[in-house]
């Protein structure tokens, strides 16, 4: 595939074991951020909703038949919908996850995806660009907080990159360039290609709308002046990723029972794309002025968060298209395109991002790093196309190459001193989250209170719902965590789960635990 540096060699580069040190490194730090700072827990309704799923299809369930007394039960963004609960989100991102779930290795499964995006990362760049901005792509990705950010937490986003690079590469190699290099059979990265989308489709199927926008236009010029060869793999390309992205409804039919009825609808009605009444909450529906509102305001974030340069982490990127422009690199327009068009597509949606840096353009990434690395290429006169080679300069030429590295190394030591340490650690204890929240329940006085049903009594919903990484779906773990909704409720949850104890928790009060019911065939005296 496009991701091996020759199919005829297990040689590698200077560049290419570099790029994989660093990829390997990346995998590492990527780590470090989710055990660190987000203590491999849930923070966001996002997560938590996510971690369910992943539960659930851990055991080869799509649904659960919904718990008594459902509200009780609150886990964000999972609905109760004709006597079945099960999560809004497309199945893509839980399958991958619950891999991590069966394993045992969760808090692996998005820093492996990091490392590989890295690697990726560095074969487009190499594809498009040579050597040299291949591996300043990796280099300046290390330094994104909002690369960091996305990549330690338990969003979708990282294997949406994943996803979005390998798709690129593979077109690349199908539509291209590449194929009669490393004489690979065509089926091979058409596969890998169609495959991709597919599994975007089935994972951000908005996102996956606008990674593929840009390579659509392409293929119509291919459809309108290719060879009848190429209009075959097109045909067979948009088959196969359209046949993988199909089974959305098919999904949506097996938890819903209709095929076309979207599960966010089903959380928030006004979830929707488009725009007019029905969509968002604000009043008479989204409009083009509130999409412009959202856009700058994660493009606010994004400017700052992309690789911590205050407010100018874009500064390169203008020059990138310059240096595009001037070689005439035609070739990187579409995976150069992606970013642009995730921020036309998002602009139908009626919120902005910003908590995690303006992540529903983190599948466009690349094309900002891409642009960036070529960008300083062209400035500091350095090779930016695959054919060239670095050859050092004499005179003023080394001066300008010396004075650019200099000039980049400011902006970026500045940042790794002063701009991602407190933008990452602002995130730890995201909404009062804490894995300190579950300590009070894995003591040994709390342990010999099991099994038992915990009614808490929170201030936020957030306290409660960080408890629920101790709870399972299945109502089979030592802990079962409702919330209390009222005493009513709260006495009958009890009389349904005789077979535990009744505990009350407060958790302004961390460490006491209220037991007021006995198991009934517990004998002992309360």
């Amino acid at each position: 595939m496009s991701f091996l540096p020759s199919i005829r060699s297990l040689r590698f580069s200077w560049s290419d074991l570099l790029a994989f040190c660093l990829s390997v490194c990346g995998i590492f730090i990527a780590h470090q951020v989710t055990v660190r700072i987000f203590e491999a827990v849930p923070h966001i309704e996002d997560e938590m909703a996510y971690a369910w799923q992943a539960q659930v299809m851990a055991r080869d369930k799509l649904t659960l038949p919904s718990p008594p007394y459902e509200k009780s039960f609150l886990v964000p963004f999972v609905v109760d919908y004709q006597g079945q609960r099960f999560g809004k989100y497309p199945p893509g991102w839980p399958a991958i996850l619950s891999l991590g779930v069966r394993l045992g290795v969760r808090a692996w499964v998005n820093p492996l995806l990091a490392g590989l995006s890295l690697w990726l990362l560095y074969r487009l760049g190499q594809r498009l660009f040579g050597n040299l901005v291949g591996l300043l792509s990796v280099g300046l990705t290390l330094t994104s907080p909002f690369f960091w950010m996305n990549c330690g937490s338990l969003l979708s986003h990282p294997f949406g990159l994943f996803l979005t690079l390998a798709f690129g590469l593979s077109w690349l190699d199908v539509f291209q360039e590449g194929l009669k290099e490393r004489r690979l059979p065509v089926v091979l990265p058409l596969l890998v290609g169609a495959l991709s989308l597919g599994l975007l489709a089935l994972t951000r199927p908005l996102t996956a709308v606008g990674v593929a926008l840009p390579f659509v236009f392409h293929a119509i010029w291919l459809f309108w002046q290719g060879e009848r060869e190429v209009r075959f793999r097109l045909i067979a390309f948009a088959l196969l990723a359209g046949g993988v992205s199909a089974l959305l409804f098919l999904w949506q039919y097996a938890v819903t029972g209709d095929p076309l009825l979207n599960p966010y609808t089903l959380w928030w009605e006004y979830d929707k794309v488009g725009f007019g009444p029905g969509h968002g909450r604000v009043e008479g529906g989204h409009s083009l002025h509130q999409a412009w509102v959202n856009l700058k305001y994660s493009l606010f974030f994004g400017r700052h968060d992309l690789f911590g340069w205050g407010q100018y982490s874009w500064v390169l990127m203008p020059f990138g298209i310059l240096a595009v422009l001037w070689k005439r690199r035609w070739v990187a327009l579409p995976a150069l395109l992606v970013l642009p068009a995730l921020l036309v597509i998002y602009l139908f949606y009626w919120i902005g991002s910003a908590l995690f840096g303006p992540r529903y353009y983190f599948e466009g990434l690349a094309s900002a790093v891409l642009l960036s690395a070529a960008g300083f290429a062209w400035l500091a006169g350095l090779p930016i196309l695959p054919q060239e080679n670095y050859v050092s300069q004499p005179g003023w030429r080394k001066w300008r190459r010396l004075l650019a590295v200099t000039v980049l190394a400011f902006p970026v030591i500045a940042n790794q001193l002063f701009y991602t340490p407190p933008r990452l650690g602002g995130m730890y204890g995201l909404y009062g989250v804490t894995a300190g929240r579950l300590r009070p329940f894995l003591t040994e006085q709390a342990q010999a209170l099991t099994p038992a049903l915990v009614i808490v009594h929170p201030e936020h919903w957030t306290e409660y719902g960080a408890l629920l990484e101790l709870s399972s779906p299945f109502l089979d773990s030592p802990f079962i965590f409702v919330r209390s909704i009222g005493p009513n409720t709260d006495q009958a949850l009890a009389d349904t789960f005789k077979e535990r104890n009744i505990v009350h928790y407060y958790p302004e009060e961390p460490y006491r635990l209220i037991l007021v019911k006995k198991r009934s065939f517990d004998k002992s005296p309360p």
